[in-house]
């Protein structure tokens, strides 16, 4: 790959119907791309699970898709109510899903986790109230 790419994509919290819509275009984008496929795979995951943290926590959040001959970087900044304890938040099985989030199939507490294993780089910030950040990256080579 030669040149750069970008992108914008619209989550919004709570439709669950539409979960995961996102993450699968981003990995569509990457195969027709030509990008090697552990790589799409890695952020086709990292993606999954961001894109689901929103889904289940925040009102909306808009991912920024960036790819170029060096990495694939997504930038996801949501409106929601933030976490107040990153280092907890990323131990695997901890979670705050409710029961009906549960009974979906969702809230094992391996999303956090998932994005770190799968990415390069991860860096989350938030701001309890306001909403959090996340930057994935994955490099190409």
């Amino acid at each position: 790959m030669d040149k750069s790419y970008k992108q914008s994509f619209k989550v919004v919290g709570r439709d669950f119907i539409h979960a995961g819509r996102v993450a699968t275009e981003i990995k569509m984008i990457l195969k027709q791309l030509g990008l090697n496929s552990d790589i799409v795979r890695r952020i086709a995951i990292a993606s999954f699970e961001a894109e689901m943290n929103v889904v289940m926590y925040a009102k909306k959040s808009v991912f920024n898709l960036e790819v170029s001959p060096k990495e694939i970087k997504i930038i996801s900044e949501d409106e929601g109510p933030g976490i107040p304890d990153i280092e907890l938040a990323m131990k695997e099985g901890y979670s705050t899903a409710t029961s009906e989030m549960r009974e979906m199939g969702f809230g094992a507490g391996m999303g956090l986790p998932n994005i770190k294993k799968n990415a390069d780089v991860f860096n989350i910030t938030s701001e309890v109230g306001k909403g959090t950040k996340f930057e994935i990256i994955v490099y190409i080579n």
